[in-house]
């Protein structure tokens, strides 16, 4: 059984860490997806799949189609829960725009705050404000939480 307080260990384990588009090593650079990836790495073990190359507007071009991308990544390999069900531990992914594709990531750390990498910033722990939680898309569960 993985425990909550493991998964937010690892992430503020990576606080600091510069941002870096497509990257997820610890102290050298991630983005928000890296985060994501590098905590499943060390609490979960080998990652299921390999994310294709993204540019930072990856699904808002001619082409991207607004597709959920990351979304679906997240359901084939953790427990979607409601986004107000989602506790420390939990991975939130956040619509940018309105109407546009869920397309940055987090891990809640605790009531009302996070641990995200940030463009122009490093790996950060956060409140979730009124402006994240407004944009809050779906949440999903580590594989091997339980409650």
């Amino acid at each position: 059984m993985t425990a909550r307080e493991e998964i937010v260990a690892v992430a503020r384990s990576w606080i600091g860490t510069p941002y870096r588009h497509q990257a997820s090593m610890k102290g050298a650079g991630s983005d928000c997806l890296g985060l994501i990836r590098g905590v499943w790495r060390e609490v979960v073990g080998p990652e299921p799949e390999t994310p294709p190359a993204y540019t930072a507007s990856w699904a808002e071009t001619p082409g991207g189609g607004g597709e959920e991308t990351m979304a679906e990544a997240a359901r084939r390999h953790m427990t979607e829960i409601e986004v107000g069900d989602a506790r420390a531990g939990d991975a939130v992914l956040f619509r940018m725009r309105a109407n546009g594709p869920a397309k940055h990531a987090a891990i809640l750390s605790a009531e009302n705050r996070m641990i995200h990498a940030w463009s122009g910033r490093a790996v950060v722990e956060t409140a979730m404000g009124r402006w994240w939680r407004a944009r809050a898309a779906c949440a999903f569960r580590f594989p091997g939480v339980e409650d």
